[in-house]
């Protein structure tokens, strides 16, 4: 459930080429031992720009205080932590060093040749795909609505996802599991609407600043678009929700709008009872010890008194900074001499994780207990775990929901464990959100038939 958000502020020092800066770069950025791919474009003779930062799910931020006065190219990304990189044009390509909160490394672009953008436009899809706008109050939410292209009008499905701002496509690491999942869908014949979640991409608003109740306020609003359409059968609306989408879909199912919900690696359980699991599981995963273990939990627990009090956050800080500063320890060489002001990462670690914890949607997803709507439902339900799934346990989860079904009545439900997979429904090692970066970009096979299959069912 946890995302990464790259927010920083980027100089680059750059030599002027035959061909100006305008277009596409890609290339990486080295630090810490990872490598993480990035791609900028800069517009308007580099007045204005984006970035994309796949890896931390941070796609199409906009740039702020573009500017270019030959060589130097300047270009910030707003956020806690600031980052700077200065490289030289050779030809084509742009070396320099990257600086951020004391840490050092390296990075290096290169231009992205039309060749590239001739590819990504290659075979088109045999369906239709719009672009698509819808409102929830005076947040805008872009979207793309895919098609099937003849047998309509068609059942339909909206596509949640999970915590954190992420695009229209869920992408993490490189991997698009929305747009994959739209694909295969609307290639049997499901219309399939996703959009990007608030400030992300086409779309106005804040996630921090959200809770899980507006978001399921988003879904009704994409569910009334829908039922506008006519090559859409309003009576066949669904929703797949993944992770916190999987809480926020009961929500949005009682305005009776949504015909039937897919629920994956949605939580059953409180806020506070995920959490603590998640950090006990992960770090046990990634070789923690049994005192590391119980440190995470003192950690935790006094970050959720402060945020239930709003009081104490000194003795959190100092608690979280020195937690940081032992863990360095445990980094590899090559990790800690890339760390040039040890004062300056733990003080930006620090903010990162306070500021998270502070915010309203943390607050609110603290203490919800997701029982009472799922005892609420009245219409046939879909639940899949994946049984290496770290972030939301399989076994626990898949216990509290169907006792919620039990305790209510409720008949038209399905739950499963998919084995092998992670919280991803990638086919998984350990399970641990280590793996996500190198994993194949695919789900455990038997996903995308199951959820056509029992979609089209209803």
């Amino acid at each position: 459930m946890t995302r990464y958000l790259f927010c920083a502020l980027l100089t680059l020092s750059l030599a002027e080429g035959a061909q100006g800066i305008d277009g596409r770069w890609a290339g990486n950025i080295d630090v810490l031992g990872q490598r993480l791919e990035i791609t900028v474009v800069f517009e308007a003779a580099a007045t204005r720009g984006t970035i994309d930062i796949p890896v931390q799910g941070a796609m199409g931020i906009s740039l702020q205080n573009v500017s270019y006065r030959p060589p130097v190219v300047h270009f910030e990304i707003p956020g806690i932590a600031v980052a700077v990189l200065e490289g030289q044009l050779d030809g084509d390509t742009i070396v320099g060093s990257f600086t951020q909160s004391g840490i050092a490394g390296s990075f290096e672009l290169a231009r992205a040749g039309q060749a590239v953008e001739s590819a990504e436009k290659a075979d088109p899809p045999p369906y239709l795909e719009r672009e698509v706008e819808f409102f929830n109050g005076n947040v805008r939410l872009a979207g793309t609505l895919t098609l099937p292209t003849a047998g309509g009008p068609f059942p339909a499905v909206i596509l949640i996802t999970g915590s954190g701002p992420q695009n229209r496509d869920q992408e993490l690491f490189g991997f698009r599991p929305f747009r994959l999942m739209a694909d295969h869908l609307t290639r049997h014949g499901v219309a399939v609407l996703r959009y990007d979640d608030r400030g992300v991409g086409g779309s106005t608003g804040s996630v921090p600043e959200s809770t899980s109740l507006d978001f399921a306020g988003d879904v009704v609003a994409a569910a009334s678009l829908l039922a506008e359409r006519d090559d859409i059968d309003a009576r066949r609306i669904g929703a797949i929700g993944h992770s916190e989408g999987g809480v926020v879909a009961p929500m949005a199912a009682a305005s009776g709008q949504l015909g039937f919900i897919i629920l994956l690696a949605g939580s059953a359980l409180p806020g506070e009872d995920i959490l603590y699991a998640q950090g006990q599981l992960i770090m046990q995963a990634n070789g923690a010890t049994l005192q590391q273990l119980e440190e995470q939990k003192s950690i935790q627990q006094m970050m959720f008194q402060a945020t239930r009090s709003n009081a104490g956050w000194e003795a959190v800080s100092e608690g979280v900074a020195a937690q940081i500063r032992r863990s360095l320890d445990d980094l590899p060489e090559e990790q800690r001499q890339a760390i040039v002001d040890v004062e300056a990462y733990v003080n930006q670690q620090v903010q990162s994780q306070l500021f998270q914890v502070q915010t309203p949607w943390f607050r609110a997803f603290l203490d919800y207990d997701p029982r009472p709507a799922l005892e609420a439902l009245n219409i046939p339900v879909l639940a899949l775990f994946g049984e290496l799934d770290l972030q939301v346990p399989a076994e626990s989860n898949a216990r509290a929901m169907r006792q919620a079904f039990e305790a209510s009545g409720h008949e038209n439900f399905r739950i499963e464990i998919l084995t092998g997979a992670n919280h991803l429904f990638q086919t998984a090692q350990t399970g641990s959100p280590s793996e996500y970066p190198d994993l194949d970009k695919s789900f455990v096979p038997e996903l995308l038939p199951m959820l056509t299959r029992w979609i089209l069912s209803q």
